[in-house]
């Protein structure tokens, strides 16, 4: 082990962590957007349902290397262009979102759908103001695990030439230098770690509802947004 290193490319360690970030953050972000509608979908349709999540189950288990392979070529793309990485990881992002999404709003209680549609919310209006609402805790569980799974695979762009933390792996094993390896795996922990974090207090920050439910009930949340006058 030479610890000494880690202090002599600071640089070089804060660069990767930065582009690990990079390549992470967009897939989650997309993955949690595009997989609302979707797992709402799903939630209302058998057959959307069994569709998107035998979709979702077959590019999960595409290995990972494969897909990146896969990827430009369907695109007509170049092999180390790291949008490849960003696409590859926002499927694997919706393989397990979608089967989240969609048992989160298939949890939502019916009798408050009900209770919302005769006080007068129209269909939009209810999605947001109480399906939405209802359903982002388990999003947020959902999308907590999309995150982890996220950092962790985007370490295998490093064997297309992508450069992100990956690449402290495939520079370790080439050199036998354990260092290297061991600051890419603490680097992904805490990066993986940070992202946990941040989805835990933006959860807190915009549900403020999911405490007070637990206490008062959900129901209650069809009493902060009366439509028309209706009590």
């Amino acid at each position: 082990m030479d610890w000494g290193w880690i202090g002599r490319n600071l640089d070089l360690i804060g660069g990767r962590v930065l582009e690990h970030v990079a390549l992470t953050a967009p897939p989650i972000v997309i993955g949690l957007v595009l997989s609302i509608p979707l797992g709402y979908w799903a939630s209302r349709s058998r057959v959307a349902r069994s569709i998107l999540l035998v979709l979702g189950n077959i590019v999960y288990t595409i290995p990972a290397i494969a897909l990146l392979v896969l990827v430009p070529v369907l695109l007509n793309g170049v092999i180390l262009d790291p949008s490849n990485l960003v696409i590859a990881l926002t499927l694997y992002a919706l393989a397990l979102m979608v089967r989240s999404a969609a048992d989160a709003f298939a949890a939502v209680p019916h009798d408050v759908v009900s209770s919302a549609t005769a006080v007068g919310y129209s269909a939009w209006q209810r999605f947001f103001a109480v399906e939405l609402p209802l359903a982002g805790p388990v999003l947020l569980a959902g999308i907590r695990v999309v995150s982890v799974s996220t950092v962790s695979l985007a370490s295998v762009g490093a064997l297309t030439g992508i450069e992100n933390l990956g690449s402290f792996f495939i520079d370790a094993f080439q050199r036998q230098f354990l260092t290297e390896a061991l600051v890419g795996i603490v680097a992904v922990l805490v990066v993986a770690a940070v992202f946990d974090v941040v989805l835990q207090l933006l959860g807190r920050l915009l549900m403020p509802w999911n405490r007070r439910s637990r206490r008062i009930g959900a129901p209650m949340l069809l009493r902060t947004r009366p439509i028309g006058g209706a009590a």
